[in-house]
């Protein structure tokens, strides 16, 4: 049973404030037990435009929590190899430092399922700093952010690096090729794969968000890994 949650949403319209910054708001600041209490209780349909199973327990809290930050978290500042620093959420090693800090959070909650979706590409258009240093947090919270963490409560999808390679233009996907930017249940295993060196949107629209060559790819990549990940959290598979 699926819910969402908008723009406006929550105490103090939290649901407004989805910057990579603002997870700190969500997750670890003064407000932050209000926040997450309406979090949990949320069974409502905000974006009104998918069907949903019937709530078999209205009463039950939210198991799986998914969130991401919109295309703009993409352009951050510094270095690729920046390490964690407190103070600029939106240079690499800022942004580092909010989902370090998040794990606090997360630890206190094994009951709970967290994923992460990474913010997507930009077009070159929308890009201001260096695309590399997207990628490189991305690859980060992939490869790294999790090495200490000892729950399986915790997760990412890299939906930047899947909209960062197509199937020869932007309105045609490279869904199952085996050469492409991946990240999916593949053979039997997790496969994190970046064959195209591009860091810029390969689906792109007005703007960056995703076109819907763009968003097949990453839904029918993401549902088998959520999948796995869900599995795993629940102690039902070690894959």
């Amino acid at each position: 049973f699926v819910s969402d949650t908008n723009y406006g949403w929550g105490p103090d319209s939290i649901g407004d404030r989805t910057d990579i910054g603002d997870w700190l708001e969500w997750f670890r600041g003064s407000e932050s037990d209000q926040y997450l209490e309406a979090l949990y209780s949320s069974n409502e349909n905000y974006t009104g435009n998918y069907t949903r199973l019937d709530n078999p327990d209205p009463d039950r809290e939210n198991e799986v929590i998914l969130f991401k930050s919109c295309f703009p978290n993409s352009n951050l500042s510094g270095n690729p190899d920046d390490p964690p620093e407190s103070g600029d959420p939106y240079s690499v090693g800022g942004a580092k430092f909010v989902y370090l800090d998040l794990l606090n959070t997360f630890a206190t909650e094994p009951d709970k399922l967290f994923v992460v979706i990474t913010a997507p590409p930009l077009t070159e258009d929308n890009s201001y700093e260096p695309p590399a240093n997207a990628r490189a947090f991305n690859n980060w919270l992939v490869n790294d952010w999790l090495a200490d963490y000892p729950l399986d409560n915790v997760a990412v999808f890299d939906f930047y690096n899947v909209l960062t390679s197509n199937g020869g233009e932007s309105h045609v996907n490279d869904l199952d090729s085996s050469d492409g930017n991946h990240h999916r249940w593949w053979q039997d295993e997790v496969q994190h794969i970046q064959t195209v060196d591009n860091d810029l949107a390969s689906y792109p629209t007005s703007d960056s968000h995703p076109n819907q060559a763009g968003n097949q790819k990453a839904t029918a990549e993401f549902v088998p890994l959520l999948n796995v990940y869900y599995h795993r959290w629940r102690g039902e598979s070690t894959k």
